[in-house]
This record gives structure tokens, sequence and C-alpha cells, in this order.
């Protein structure tokens, strides 16, 4: 039995003796299209094989694979289960310690000694006095910044958007400082108490 050759991606066959022909076919309405022969040596778009680079795909696919060349070199996923199993160690020893600190089950010296591990690497407890004056300074930082502004304003120069939406917050700034205990100015109202007494 002859084996029946295979088309090529245009639709061409070869034959035994070398004649190159597109078969003829049935339309859709029932008509017949005729045998079409192709010249020896003419090549379709459809057959022509692309040239690959693969410099150039290597330089396509520059970001998706990190260090080039060591695709295969290293298995990433027994470092990810130690980075995730150390992570998930942490995350465990903050709630625990957190939920302690909130039933008031901890000692007072359990509370200065919090280990490192505890609490993950290089995090401290939070001392509330401290943020509040970390606030009150960013704070006085912003209502500096906006005064300069309308300075500016009132001198006469243009000010842009951004800086003009920041003029308008000053009574903000200075209401958040209020809350935070400290004055127009950002100086702690004790001080300025214990000035005027």
């Amino acid at each position: 039995m002859p084996s029946v050759p295979t088309p090529s991606k245009s639709g061409i066959i070869e034959t035994t003796s070398g004649e190159r022909h597109i078969p003829s076919s049935t339309r859709p309405d029932g008509s017949k299209r005729k045998e079409i022969k192709v010249r020896p040596g003419y090549k379709p778009p459809e057959d022509v094989e692309v040239y690959k680079n693969r410099t150039a795909d290597a330089w396509k696919n520059r970001g998706t694979s990190g260090i080039p060349g060591a695709e295969g070199l290293k298995d990433d996923k027994a470092d990810d289960s130690v980075v995730n199993n150390k992570n998930a160690k942490r995350r465990e020893a903050r709630r625990k310690a957190k939920a302690a600190e909130q039933s008031g089950e901890r000692k007072s010296k359990d509370t200065a000694n919090i280990t490192e591990q505890q609490l993950g690497a290089g995090e401290e407890p939070v001392d509330p006095e401290v943020e509040r004056e970390k606030k009150a300074r960013n704070l006085k930082k912003k209502l500096k910044q906006a005064k300069e502004l309308k300075e500016k304003k009132e001198g006469g120069t243009a000010l842009l958007p951004e800086q003009f939406a920041k003029v308008i917050k000053i009574n903000e700034l200075i209401r958040e400082l209020d809350a935070l205990g400290f004055d127009g100015e950002g100086e702690p109202k004790v001080k300025v108490e214990e000035e005027t007494a």
C-alpha cells in the first residue's frame, strides 16, 4: 500500500516523482476547485521556517528567570521552605506575645526581656510616648512647611495646587498637634503651662 504524502502548512503535496501541487477540493457551496501545480523551488510564506536566535530569545525573556544561566542549576523550593518556616515561627511568636500581653499574663520582667526571636529581627516593643513624639515631630515639620508656603503666597508667589492644599491644612495640623498634647508651634503643652505658672 503506497503511503499518502503529508501536505505542508500551505497545503502543498509533493509526489514521489518530485512534482508539487495543491490537490483539488470542494468549496462550501458544492463546486470543485481545480488542482494547482506549484513551480519547482517555490516556497510559500507559510512554509518558510522562522529563524530563531537563542541570544535574542534570552534577551526577550531576561527578567523572568532570575539569574541568567541559572535556571536549572538550583532547586529553589528548598530555600523557600526554610525562609517560610522561619517567617512562620516569627509570626507565631509575635501572635503569642501579643495574646499574652493583652490577657495580662505577662510579668514586668518578661516585658523587659523580650528576645529578638520572639519579635523578629530588629523589632523592639513600641513605646506609646515615643510614637506620640514621633508623630508630633512629623506634624510640626508639615506645619512649618505649610506656614512657609503661606508666607510665600502672601508675598505674591503663585503656588502649585499641591502647595495650596498644604496651606489649607494648617488648622487641621494644629488640631492634630493639640490632640497629641502639643501647642500650635509643636511644643509640649506641659512645658508651656509650667512657664506661665
